[in-house]
């Protein structure tokens, strides 16, 4: 059976495993080089996402199937100039054996849940331009497009 919960620090090895196959799967994909080096969390990786679980204005979940973690999944609550709050999903990952069968949308629904609680206006999530399922998985949650990030290459972009 499906399900999320907040991680602990117990599962930070495993949250590290999993960010380091999401980053190697998006870094591949048109615009993931930069997007390694501008969204993703820094290295080293353990203790980004041990921050991540102390900050209080975010939310650091695990996804499993019959308790195997097999997912992960970040929210952070930002304030926006004008006082409110913007949920925005730093990360979003379920291991590719076990993608459709319902862990992503359990970890969604609690992240929007949490946004909500936290007295949201609304949460952003990122997809790669091409990254087709990721669209269609967040659309298929009721997200849609707000803006479109364009980027001129200027130079050697990181590999």
């Amino acid at each position: 059976m499906e399900s999320s919960r907040p991680a602990s620090a117990e599962d930070i090895p495993r949250v590290v495993e999993l960010a380091e196959l999401m980053r190697a799967e998006l870094g591949a994909m048109r615009g993931g080089p930069l997007w390694v080096e501008r969204e993703a969390w820094p290295e080293p990786l353990a203790d980004a996402y041990d921050a991540l679980l102390a900050r209080d204005d975010a939310l650091l979940l695990v996804g499993s199937i019959d308790d195997a973690v097999i997912a992960f999944a970040a929210v952070v609550v930002e304030q926006l100039r004008s006082g409110a709050r913007l949920g925005v999903i730093t990360d979003l990952f379920v291991e590719p054996e076990a993608r459709e069968v319902g862990v992503g949308e359990v970890l969604v629904d609690a992240l929007v849940e949490h946004s909500r609680a936290a007295g949201c206006i609304g949460i952003d999530a990122t997809a790669l331009p091409g990254h087709r399922a990721t669209k269609n998985f967040f659309e298929t949650h009721g997200f849609t497009a707000r803006a479109l990030a364009m980027h001129k290459r200027l130079g050697a972009e990181p590999t």
